[in-house]
C-alpha cells in the first residue's frame, strides 16, 4: 500500500477566504496550494493537504511566494525604454499606447517577412492558458518563426520518448515502496521535495538509497551512498552495469523477451564495458559500480528517479535511453514500486491543437528557431539558409540574457539598436532591461489557469485569488488585445481564459469537477508496463529505435578526455546546477532567499584550491575562451576533483561582476533533443585580486549594482 501523508488543513481566519491554486514554477511537483485572502490581499500560500502528493507542504520558494507577488519593484504599468539598452531605463506609458506602437512595428515587420518576429518563451508558468495557449495562436496567424523550446529538457524528453514511446513512468508515490532507489542527476531535496519525502519513507522502511551526481548534493548526504562520476559520462556507467547484469545472469529473460526489442545488439555493446573501463571513463572505483550492480540485480523492486541535470551534456539523450533500459533488464517494471520515472507528462491527454490552433498558419511553414542558440541567431545576418535577420523578439514566460547558454554573445544580440524587443514580466529582468517595451503581466495569484505536471498524474486547477495589481494583465489577455490591434477577427481570438482552460483538456477530465475540488487525478495503473504495453507501436521498449539507433556512450564536447589540447588551458569541468533557494532565475530577485544565498559561489575541491592558491571565501575568477565570472570560492568536497561547480542561475547584474555562469557556456547542442550542453564546459579558475574588480559589464552598466528590492526609476 502507497504511503499516505496526513496534514492539516491551513488554519482560516473568520474575515479570510480561502482560494485552491497551483504552483506555476517548472518544477516536477506542481503542487496545488491553498491561498489565504484577507481584504483582498493575499496573506499566506499554503500547500493542499488534500492533495496526494503536496499533502500540505511546499518548498521554502513558493512558500514566499507573497513576497513575489507584492515585490517592491513589480512592474504594474506598461513600460517604454527612455536610456540605452540594457540600462533598466523607462518611462511609463498607457496600455493604448503600447499595444499601438507594438502591433504598429509587427505589422511593419510582418509585411516584408514574418519569420523576421521570433517568439521566446518557456517555462515561467508552466500554465496551459498563460503559457502557449493564446500566445501559439496569435503567433500562428503572425506566421512568425517557430520556437524550439529546449532550454531545459528535449535531450531526456526525446530520448526517453524513443525508449518507451512517451515520457511516461512510475506514480511518485510508489517510491515509498521500494527497496533500493537510484537518484540519478538529481538534487531532490532542493528541486523535487515531494519525491524526497517518499524515498524517505521508503528509507526508514529499510530502503537503500544511492546518489549519482558529479556534486556532493544535501541529496548525497542523506543517501546511504554517493557516487561522484565525472560529468556526462552516466552513459558509461550504465554500460558498465549492464555488463556486470550480463556477467551474474541477473537478466528477467522472460521480461526482455516480450517486452523489449533490440537488446541483443546493444548485450554485444554492453559486453565491452567492463566495470574496469567505466571506472576509468567515469572517475569511480570498479568496485563501486560492481556494488551497485549487484544491489540493482538483488533489490525487489528497484526503482530509478531519474532527473534532468545528467542530460545536459552532449551524450545526454543517449545516457537517458541507456538507463531507461536498466528497468527492463531486470523486470522492475513488474512491481508498481519498481522501474523509472523522469517525466510524467506524457499520461496527460493535453488538446495541444485545440489550445494552439495551428491551422492559423494556412499552410505556411514558418523557419524554426533553437532557443539555446539565440545568441548566434541574434547575429546572424540574412541569408538563403537562415531566413531573414531577426528583427523583433517577444520575450514572455522567459528570462534569456540570464538563461541562455554563452550569454556574452545574447547580450551583445539584444542590445542591437535595430532589434525590437517586447517583454512581458513581473519585474525589470536583465532581459527586460534591454526591452523596448515592457508590458506588466500577472502572477499566479492573479489569473486562471490550468496545469499538467512531470513529476505526478494529476491535473491541478488554479483559480485567480486576488484582482491584478495595478494595470497587470494575463499573458493570455495581453496577447487577446494585440490580436485585436493587428485585425485578427477568428473566432478563437475571443476565448477567454475559462473557454481557453476548457479546451485544454476538452472531454478527458471532468472540468467542473476538476475545479471545484482543485485537481483530478489521472486514470493511470498503479503499474502500467507490469506486462509491457508501453506507448510504443509495438507495445515494447525500443531499445533500438526507429530513427534512433543502438545508444550508446556520446563524449562529451569539451572533457580532458575528448578534447586534451583544450583541456591543458582549462583543465576544469565546470557544472551549473540551481543554486538551492532560486529555480532557474526566479526569484533570484526575492530578498529572503537572496540573502540565503548571499553572493554568487564556485565549488572547488580542496585539491584544485590549493594547486591554485585559492583559500575558501576569497573571490575567484573562472573564465574560457568564451567569457569570465568573477564569484566568491567555496573550498569543499562537495566538488569532486577536477570539476567545480557555479552554483545558478544569478541574474547577471546582481552578479559580483555583471555575469553570471552562462557566461561561460557553450551554444553546442545534445546529441538528441537539440538540447544546450550546459553541464560540458571546461574552464581554469585563478585567485582574483581585490584591486582587479571591475564593474558591471556595459550591458547591465547603469542598473547593475542598484539594490532590487528598492524601488528603481522609472526615467
Amino acid at each position: 500500500m502507497s504511503q499516505k501523508f496526513v496534514a492539516s488543513a491551513p488554519a482560516v481566519l473568520p474575515s479570510a477566504r480561502t482560494v485552491r491554486g497551483a504552483c506555476p514554477h517548472d518544477c516536477p511537483d506542481t503542487c496545488a496550494l491553498r491561498i489565504t485572502v484577507e481584504d483582498g490581499r493575499a496573506t499566506k500560500v499554503q500547500g493542499d493537504p488534500e492533495h496526494p502528493t503536496t499533502h500540505g507542504a511546499l518548498c521554502t520558494k513558493v512558500s514566499r511566494y507573497t513576497e513575489r507577488t507584492y515585490h517592491a519593484e513589480r512592474v504594474l504599468h506598461p513600460l517604454r525604454r527612455v536610456g540605452a539598452k540594457g540600462a533598466g531605463r523607462f518611462e511609463r506609458i498607457g496600455w493604448d499606447e503600447a499595444l499601438d506602437a507594438i502591433a504598429s512595428r509587427l505589422a511593419a515587420i510582418a509585411a516584408r517577412d514574418p519569420q523576421a518576429i521570433v517568439p521566446y518563451s518557456y517555462a515561467g508558468t508552466m500554465g496551459l492558458v498563460q503559457g502557449e495557449g493564446m500566445a501559439a495562436r496569435f503567433f500562428n496567424k503572425l506566421g512568425a518563426s517557430r520556437l524550439d523550446r529546449t532550454i531545459c529538457s528535449t535531450a531526456g524528453g526525446e530520448a526517453l520518448a524513443a525508449s518507451y514511446g512517451k515520457k511516461v513512468g512510475m506514480h511518485v508515490e510508489h517510491f515509498a515502496e521500494s527497496r533500493l532507489i537510484l537518484i540519478w542527476g538529481s538534487n531532490s531535496i532542493a528541486s523535487n521535495l515531494h519525491f524526497w519525502t517518499y524515498a524517505q519513507v521508503a528509507k526508514r522502511a529499510g530502503a537503500k538509497l544511492v546518489c549519482i551526481d558529479p556534486r556532493r548534493t544535501e541529496t548525497a548526504d542523506k543517501c546511504h551512498e554517493h557516487l561522484q562520476l565525472r560529468p556526462g559520462t552516466d552513459g558509461a556507467l550504465a554500460l558498465a552495469l549492464m555488463h556486470e547484469l550480463i556477467a551474474a545472469d541477473a537478466l528477467d529473460h522472460d521480461y526482455i523477451e516480450r517486452h523489449t526489442e533490440g537488446w541483443p545488439a546493444l548485450r554485444e555493446k554492453a559486453l565491452g564495458w567492463p566495470p574496469e573501463r567505466a571506472a576509468e571513463v567515469c572517475g569511480l572505483d570498479a568496485a563501486q559500480i560492481r556494488s551497485l550492480a549487484r544491489d540493482y540485480a538483488t533489490a525487489k523492486p528497484a526503482a530509478i528517479r531519474l532527473n534532468y541535470g545528467m542530460q545536459r551534456v552532449k551524450g545526454g539523450g543517449n545516457a537517458t535511453r541507456l538507463i531507461a533500459t536498466l528497468p527492463c533488464l531486470v523486470g522492475a517494471w513488474r512491481h508498481r514500486a519498481g522501474g523509472l520515472l523522469l517525466s510524467a507528462s506524457g499520461w496527460f491527454p493535453v488538446q495541444r491543437a485545440a489550445l494552439e490552433r495551428p491551422e492559423l498558419l494556412a499552410g505556411r511553414q514558418p523557419r524554426t528557431i533553437n532557443m539555446a542558440t539565440i545568441g548566434d541567431d541574434l547575429l546572424r545576418e540574412a541569408s538563403p539558409a537562415f531566413g531573414p535577420r531577426i528583427e523583433a523578439l517577444v520575450v514572455y514566460n522567459s528570462n534569456p540574457v540570464a538563461i541562455a547558454p554563452e550569454s556574452g554573445k545574447v547580450v551583445r544580440g539584444f542590445a542591437r539598436e535595430d532589434l525590437f524587443t517586447v517583454v512581458l514580466e513581473h519585474f525589470l529582468t536583465d532581459t527586460a532591461d534591454f526591452a523596448d517595451i515592457v508590458l506588466p503581466a500577472t502572477t499566479q495569484l492573479e489569473h486562471l489557469d490550468i496545469h499538467f505536471a512531470y513529476g505526478h498524474t494529476s491535473v491541478v486547477f488554479n483559480e485567480p485569488a486576488i484582482a491584478p495589481l495595478g494595470e497587470a494583465l494575463p499573458n493570455a489577455e495581453i496577447f487577446r488585445r494585440l490580436a485585436a490591434r493587428m485585425g485578427y477577427v477568428e473566432r478563437c481570438f475571443s476565448d477567454d481564459d475559462e473557454a481557453l482552460a476548457r479546451q485544454a483538456y476538452g472531454d478527458a477530465i471532468d472540468f467542473d469537477a476538476l475545479r471545484a475540488r482543485g485537481w483530478a487525478p489521472l486514470p493511470i495503473p498503479d503499474a502500467p508496463f507490469a506486462d509491457g504495453g508501453f506507448p510504443t507501436p509495438s507495445g515494447r521498449c525500443r531499445i533500438d529505435a526507429p530513427g534512433f539507433g543502438l545508444p550508446d556512450f556520446v563524449p562529451n564536447h569539451e572533457s580532458p578526455q575528448s578534447t586534451p589540447e583544450l583541456a591543458a588551458r582549462f583543465p576544469l569541468a565546470m557544472i551549473s546546477p540551481p543554486a538551492r533557494n532560486f529555480l532557474n532565475s526566479s526569484f533570484v530577485n526575492v530578498k529572503s532567499l537572496r540573502d540565503i544565498e548571499g553572493e554568487p559561489v564556485i565549488e572547488i575541491h580542496p585539491d584544485d584550491a590549493a594547486a591554485r592558491g585559492i583559500d575558501d571565501g576569497v573571490r575567484v575568477r573562472a573564465f574560457n575562451d568564451r567569457g569570465s565570472l568573477v564569484s566568491r570560492a567555496v573550498v569543499t568536497t562537495r566538488a569532486r576533483p577536477g570539476v567545480v561547480n557555479g552554483l545558478g542561475i544569478w541574474w547577471r547584474k546582481l552578479g559580483l561582476d555583471g555575469r553570471n555562469v552562462n557566461e561561460l557556456t557553450h551554444q553546442r547542442l545534445t546529441d538528441i533533443g537539440r538540447a544546450p550542453s550546459f553541464y560540458d564546459c571546461l574552464v581554469e579558475v585563478e585567485a582574483q585580486p581585490r584591486s582587479s574588480f571591475a564593474a558591471p559589464s556595459s550591458g547591465n552598466a547603469a542598473a547593475g549594482r542598484a539594490e532590487p528590492d528598492s524601488p528603481r526609476p522609472l526615467a
